[in-house]
């Protein structure tokens, strides 16, 4: 799955091109869109936040305040105004740093001063009008190569990118630092820590079993986990439900998540924290992304294969795999070679994310790995070593539809300039990650990174964007 979108968006509404490249007519909403892009792109971030008090009716989200957010989005062109009144602007704008396209609503008041009472942007589609060129492979290594130059040199991403054409590496290539106190620079062998990416192994896992004839994906999870505390929850929702977020199980973060957080080491550890939740809807319903959802699967591949999680993935997906250097640690264990995580949110500068470390792995994400394994692991997918090919066609065949592309199990699939890919990302403070296989050729890209969303993403959509068209 990719997340990108929604973690853009928050980072989307928090940045815009300065005052000299907007072309806005000379209105009252007009005047208002120039004065604003040129406080929020000048270099003096408390005259902004006095323009924030001075001109809107009421202060706009944290987003638009958060200077950090702005630091590392890079701005954005204005490409077209779509509309335009007195009132109220509209204009497509597109990222400096990335593809992303976005509608950019400003509406003020109707009388003098005329502030503004709505600055609205919001992630759109790529319109047809402003296609990405595809490129050959030679340029695509070329523009990537700059690219990453360029955002290595802003502090923008610092990690690892990977690009493989048929199994076979193409671009390889590490940025920035892994500790930035240490001074030790990121490499191809550093270890990142994944986020949510650990949820393709949770499905290949869960899928595993059912190719085996152990597991059914329309069974419920009370067949499975029958003295799980909800008897309505496990009477209703189904495997399958889990691996497509419709099964209205919720999320794990929170105060909750907070308090207990230490305590929290094996699956049981969660379900005996969560497992009283009601439902937060019908199952199948509706889509909402659930992290429980795969803890809960993590509870049904240990009680179905009578190993741990943990154990179970490790010999039947690492190991098959071929992957070395990928697993799951624990908070007060060091890790060896693994990256510092850095975030800049709610801060001006990097610094280290010691308030929620990330290694800690679970089925729904935390753990950590490199850019060759994640490639080894895609290499194992696509030469059906984890699955017949039967069933790893079924796992990553989009069924539902999410806000970002549609959901296969426990994969994503998602659409770019043509291109279609699956995979899943990772995000958190400080982490970034993604894995994409196309369908429509044999390209493989991973990227991850040691820095805040959506650096690793923004890499990952640049290369698949422009990807040849036919091969």
């Amino acid at each position: 799955m990719n997340v990108t979108c929604l973690t853009c968006c928050v980072v989307l509404f928090a940045s815009l091109v300065s005052a000299a490249q907007t072309p806005v007519v000379e209105n009252s909403a007009g005047r208002q869109l120039t004065a604003w892009l040129a406080a929020y792109d000048g270099s003096d971030w408390d005259a902004y936040l006095k323009f924030l008090q001075t001109n809107f009716v009421t202060l706009p989200g944290r987003g638009f305040q958060d200077p950090a957010l702005r630091d590392r989005s890079g701005g954005f062109d204005l490409k077209k105004i779509e509309a335009e009144t007195p009132a109220k602007v509209t204009a497509l704008v597109q990222g400096r740093v990335n593809d992303d396209f976005c509608r950019l609503t400003l509406e003020v008041e109707p009388a003098e001063p005329h502030r503004i009472q709505k600055l609205e942007v919001n992630l759109i589609e790529r319109p047809a009008e402003f296609a990405l060129p595809h490129m050959n492979q030679t340029q695509l290594i070329a523009a990537l190569r700059r690219q990453l130059k360029d955002q290595a040199a802003a502090d923008r991403f610092a990690g690892a990118v990977l690009v493989a054409k048929a199994g076979k590496p193409i671009f390889a290539q590490a940025y920035g630092p892994a500790d930035r106190e240490q001074n030790i620079p990121n490499t191809l062998q550093t270890r990142f820590s994944l986020a949510s990416m650990n949820k393709m192994f949770t499905a290949v896992a869960t899928m595993q079993l059912v190719q085996a004839g152990k597991l059914r994906l329309e069974d419920r999870l009370g067949n499975y986990l029958t003295d799980y505390p909800n008897k309505d929850l496990a009477a209703k929702v189904t495997i399958a439900e889990l691996l497509t977020n419709t099964g209205g199980t919720g999320d794990i973060w929170g105060p909750e998540f907070d308090k207990h957080r230490r305590e929290l080491r094996t699956v049981h550890d969660y379900i005996d924290l969560y497992g009283q939740r009601p439902l937060r809807f019908e199952p199948g319903s509706r889509w909402e992304y659930s992290n429980y959802g795969f803890i809960l699967l993590g509870a049904v591949i240990e009680k179905v294969s009578g190993e741990t999680y943990y154990d179970y993935v490790r010999e039947h997906v690492y190991i098959p795999a071929g992957m070395t250097s990928t697993g799951s640690g624990t908070e007060d264990k060091a890790i060896p070679n693994l990256s510092v995580d850095y975030t800049k949110m709610g801060a001006t500068h990097w610094i280290p994310n010691t308030d929620t470390p990330t290694n800690g792995g679970t089925p729904a994400g935390g753990g950590f790995s490199t850019a060759g394994d994640l490639l080894r692991f895609a290499n194992a997918l696509r030469e059906n070593k984890l699955l017949d090919a039967q069933h790893t066609k079924l796992m990553t065949t989009g069924t539902v539809a999410n806000p970002f592309g549609l959901d296969a199990y426990g994969f994503g699939v998602e659409t770019v300039n043509g291109n279609q890919c699956f995979g899943h990302n990772g995000s958190s403070r400080g982490v970034n990650g993604d894995l994409e296989m196309c369908e429509d050729s044999s390209y493989t890209v991973v990227v991850l990174a040691n820095v805040d969303p959506p650096a690793a993403e923004q890499v990952s959509r640049f290369i698949i964007g422009r990807l040849p068209e036919t091969e």
